[in-house]
């Protein structure tokens, strides 16, 4: 406007930085300030700050109501999942201020709910944040401005459920002219179901091709957005991420070995939403020619909390070895055998010259450490640090020896 005071009246947020907003996530507190600047003196009703959170879907369909009839049916939902308001500005009833010239401030703060729902943009819905600032002020049009934030609701991929191999198998006759030209199987397994972008999924496959035509594996990482409203369902899927094997002969036999399929950077899985969900799957299917595909599913869940690299290592070694061997790659003993009795080890004339020498038995030539994937050794390789109640360094009188096994 021409005449118009206000120079300046923005949303801001305290964390922001040049090009860079923050990101909030379920319990955090939002705080910010909301600038006012005026180029003169100028009367103010009140100036009112409102937050909202909102997850929406929305979606049409067209219907027959008969041979010549046609309508389109309607299709739409939404959950607040923010709601704050607050007053930063109010003299009193029918009652104004006067703000001088200049740029005045106006800070606010308020908590988020424990849970949330990541942000989303779809084709169908979204989930949407935002934080209106309203400006009051007699025989002036109101002034209004808004700023959106982004929430990312964690979802921690360290927990047994995500850190659990999944694995299947299906297998198909392939049919041609009403006859079979052979069985072809495929079975496919991951190391875990929980994965975070950018990581690289490791795929073991087996595909058996007993048709008489060559057939071609591939996998892929589906996106679906599944959208609810009213009792009915509207779903999106997209192909993030994808890589294909050779083609396998008839008769022969193709085995991928931790195929890379590396995860794009995308948006966590969404799984605890009324109106909408995001969900991730590995599929792996086999094109055959003349005939449907084979197509094997396998679930995934995409995280914002990367893999520990210790504090899951028992789990995820245990699996890990469980996984390798349950495919071949590798043999697991049972159970860690006992250690031998020094005496049986060490005869004793080594003990004497080991005496005279004062060195130590580094190895024994008898035993040895390569071999297939001992998951046991790797629980050794990283002892705890002592106690801080225990004496890293006791008076040599109180020390005890130590035998050449320890």
């Amino acid at each position: 406007m021409l005449f118009d005071k206000v120079k300046a009246f923005v949303v801001l947020l305290d964390g922001a930085s040049s090009g860079s907003e923050p990101v909030f996530s379920g319990g955090q507190a939002v705080a910010g300030r909301v600038l006012l600047e005026l180029a003169g003196p100028a009367r103010v009703s009140s100036l009112k700050l409102r937050a909202r959170g909102r997850a929406h879907v929305h979606w049409t369909e067209s219907r027959s109501a008969g041979s010549s009839t046609a309508y389109t049916q309607s299709y739409s939902e939404r959950v607040e999942v923010v709601s704050h308001r607050a007053t930063l500005l109010a003299p009193g009833t029918g009652e104004t201020t006067t703000l001088p010239p200049g740029r005045h401030e106006f800070p606010f703060s308020f908590q988020l709910p424990p849970t949330l729902v990541t942000s989303f943009e779809g084709k169908h819905g979204s989930v949407r944040y935002c934080i209106k600032a309203t400006l009051h002020r007699p025989w002036v049009p109101t002034r209004r401005t808004r700023k959106v934030f982004t929430v990312i609701e964690p979802v921690d991929i360290n927990t047994p459920a995500l850190l659990a191999p999944q694995a299947g198998a299906r297998e198909k006759i392939a049919r041609s002219w009403y006859s079979n030209r052979g069985l072809v199987s495929l079975s496919a397994k991951i190391d875990r179901k929980g994965y975070t972008p950018g990581e690289v999924i490791p795929v073991f496959a087996e595909i058996d091709n007993g048709s008489t035509r060559p057939v071609l594996p591939r996998a892929a990482v589906i996106q679906t957005q599944t959208f609810m409203a009213r009792g009915a369902r509207k779903q999106k899927r997209a192909v993030v991420a994808s890589l294909s094997g050779e083609p396998v002969g008839p008769g022969r036999r193709a085995l991928w070995q931790g195929r890379a399929l590396r995860i794009p950077p995308v948006g966590p899985s969404i799984l605890h939403c009324r109106v909408l969900h995001v969900d991730y799957a590995l599929k792996v299917c086999v094109d055959i020619p003349g005939s449907s595909k084979l197509l094997l599913e396998l679930p995934l869940v995409i995280g914002t909390i990367p893999l520990h690299p210790f504090g899951s290592r028992s789990s995820s070694v245990g699996s890990h070895a469980s996984f390798l061997m349950d495919w071949g790659l590798g043999v697991l003993p049972e159970r860690p055998e006992a250690p031998p009795e020094y005496s049986e080890v060490v005869p004793d004339e080594e003990v004497a010259a080991m005496e005279q020498s004062l060195l130590p038995l580094l190895q024994d030539p008898d035993v040895s450490m390569e071999g297939p994937f001992f998951a046991y050794i790797e629980e050794f390789r990283f002892r705890p640090p002592p106690l801080y109640s225990e004496d890293p360094n006791p008076p040599s009188e109180a020390r005890r020896p130590r035998c050449m096994t320890c």
